[in-house]
């Protein structure tokens, strides 16, 4: 158990599956921790760092200034062209944003698509309370189920981990375009914000295009081998865990599967697509894999990204 946790934070229904967790992740944020050090020799800029610029001045162009720092407002005054300074932003804000809808239960035991997305915010948030990170957190599911405001600290990751266990959703369906439009109002600060979901939804790339202009944003999408996998078996019963209707299919019918398949590519596709496009970070995280690595290769890329910029 770490030193740092304080179990009367928590009550007391709670207290031993918070325990278990943070064991876990703790686990987790050491080995993630430590690969990154080694590999980068202590460059530790890490995946919470954003761009870790903030405006401060104006100044006159000089010859190889970068052309999009052009202050237009300041230098349509008539005194010459100005460019923008910046400095190092000391204090970064982190949000997550957790999709908690019906859908995000698909997985086994223990393991769903919900639970490897909260084991995943939570050994984040506490990476991310260890670089004096203010923390916040939005779950939706096409309603708000669950909002922390931004703080900084260890009890704060705490916290967050806390209202992880603690959430039953009140509403099964999904409706990422909504949660998209409630962060956009409600993060005013630049922020590095976290999304985690199996995106399985539609109309909410507009959304999600306005939040990437405005925040540092990075995609995580869950998803699980049996959302695709199906067996020939005649016709079943499919339950939609949103609706909670039962369809009947035939999966033995024609070319089904294949379909099935292919749709689902070319889903995942359109976002890795849109997020190269505007320049969000993206990961898929399948249930069964773990997830470390992958963590440690988008650690590696931002640093790399934030040291190119």
């Amino acid at each position: 158990m770490p030193k740092y946790y304080n179990s009367t934070k928590f009550d007391r229904q709670n207290s031993a599956g918070v325990k278990d967790l943070l064991k876990k992740l703790r686990k987790y944020e050491i080995q993630i921790r430590k690969a990154i050090n080694s590999q980068m020799m202590g460059d530790f800029h890490s995946i919470f760092k954003g761009s870790g610029l903030e405006f401060d001045d104006v100044r006159p162009y000089q010859y190889g200034d970068d052309i999009r720092t052009i202050d237009w407002n300041v230098s349509a005054k008539g005194h010459g062209t100005f460019v923008k300074t910046f400095k190092e932003e000391k204090e970064q804000t982190i949000y997550f944003i957790l999709d908690v809808s019906a859908s995000q239960t698909i997985g086994a035991e223990g393991s769903t698509k919900l639970d490897v997305a909260k084991e995943i915010c939570g050994v984040l948030a506490l990476a991310g309370a260890k670089e004096s990170s203010q923390i916040g957190l939005i779950c939706y599911s096409d309603v708000r189920e669950e909002a922390v405001k931004p703080a900084k600290g260890m009890q704060q990751a705490h916290e967050v981990i806390a209202r992880l266990i603690r959430l039953k959703p009140a509403s099964l369906k999904t409706n990422l375009k909504k949660a998209l439009a409630f962060a956009l109002n409600a993060i005013k600060r630049r922020s590095v914000i976290i999304m985690i979901s199996d995106f399985i939804d539609e109309g909410f790339y507009p959304n999600l295009k306005s939040l990437a202009r405005r925040h540092d944003l990075v995609i995580i999408q869950i998803y699980d081998a049996r959302e695709t996998a199906l067996p020939r078996l005649g016709i079943i019963p499919v339950l939609d865990k949103e609706s909670k209707q039962t369809i009947w299919i035939n999966t033995s019918f024609g070319d089904f599967r294949a379909r099935l398949v292919r749709h689902h590519a070319e889903r995942v596709d359109e976002l890795a697509q849109f997020c190269k496009k505007h320049q969000i970070n993206f990961l898929r995280v399948d249930t069964t894999e773990d997830y470390v690595p992958k963590l440690l290769r988008l650690f590696k890329v931002r640093n790399k990204s934030l040291k190119s910029a």
